[in-house]
């Protein structure tokens, strides 16, 4: 059984491409190969462009490659739909022609992996962390995204790409009974999940037990850290989840209050092997401590027996 941790750019603020103070790919590219991952996410449609020849090169000069696409997009309107079809098509026929990892004994599939994300509703992005009060899709546009995402999932697949579900705080598959809807709607040949450890825990969830849940459907896991203070304050206000983050409620691994040894020792348990991305969103303005932080979180995960 192994476990590899890997980067993804939402830690130096990349989320929104359309946020004019991203910092530029190649600086996020080389940053991560300072911190010493082999592997960083493809981050969301359009950070970095689909030119197999520009990021191959990019990705070789900092000895990485690529661990995961990302569809991060509202998947519940029907006008959208054209659009994360024509994302998933383009993120898989860059990601599988780029040199794959390694895949080690007891991994569910081989990567690179699709992380697919609701995202895009303000009714949902200010309820973030709020069971109680977040609206819910009605049967019929609960079906119809189930539609949209099974969809992505069979295209993916056309091109070997392993499509996983991420339960994301502020979209509309974010609390327990959603995710126990996706199980029940989009059987495991289709797609596996991709839980966040710090998703979870900002959406009312124990990680560790989530992750023993779900077991059998992990194909894929993200860990983060949370700030208790600045999460507890980022819920008394009516704003949305990454204004939380550019507040700090995300934090280094092992500075917040997820118990990562527990984490562990339930990974070990139930014989997850394979491949862990850090994140930590932040606010893209931040991006100076970005690698400082980073390799924070990496220096805690080898200590408590994670390889790089």
């Amino acid at each position: 059984m192994t476990m590899n941790i890997c980067g993804a750019p939402c830690c130096w603020g990349v989320d929104d491409v359309k946020n004019p103070y991203l910092p530029k790919w190649q600086t996020v590219l080389k940053e991560a190969g300072l911190a010493g991952y082999r592997a960083i996410e493809l981050g969301p449609y359009g950070y970095l462009p689909i030119d197999i020849d520009l990021v191959s090169a990019e990705l070789a000069k900092n000895n990485l490659a690529i661990v995961a696409g990302t569809i991060f997009d509202d998947l519940v309107s029907e006008d959208n739909y054209k659009n994360i079809m024509r994302q998933t098509e383009d993120i898989c026929s860059l990601i599988m022609k780029l040199p794959p990892l390694p895949v080690h004994e007891g991994q569910h599939f081989p990567t690179p992996y699709m992380t697919i994300m609701d995202w895009g509703h303000d009714e949902r992005d200010y309820a973030a962390g709020h069971s109680d009060r977040a609206p819910r899709l009605s049967k019929d546009e609960w079906a119809k995204m189930m539609e949209h995402i099974i969809s992505i999932c069979k295209k993916a697949a056309e091109y070997g790409v392993r499509p996983v579900i991420h339960p994301h705080a502020g979209g509309y598959i974010e609390f327990a009974d959603e995710i126990e809807a996706v199980m029940r709607d989009i059987p495991y040949e289709i797609a596996g999940l991709c839980l966040d450890t710090g998703h979870l825990y900002y959406s009312g969830m124990n990680p560790s037990q989530w992750l023993k849940k779900c077991a059998d459907r992990l194909d894929y896991v993200h860990f983060k850290d949370v700030n208790e203070t600045v999460y507890k304050q980022v819920l008394s206000e009516h704003i949305r989840f990454f204004e939380g983050c550019g507040k700090g409620s995300m934090c280094p691994i092992g500075k917040g209050c997820l118990d990562y040894p527990a984490i562990k020792k339930t990974l070990e348990e139930i014989g997850y092997s394979g491949y862990i991305t850090i994140e930590q969103e932040r606010d893209p303005r931040n991006v100076a401590t970005s690698l400082r932080d980073v390799k924070e979180s990496v220096t805690y995960l080898k200590s408590v027996g994670y390889e790089i």
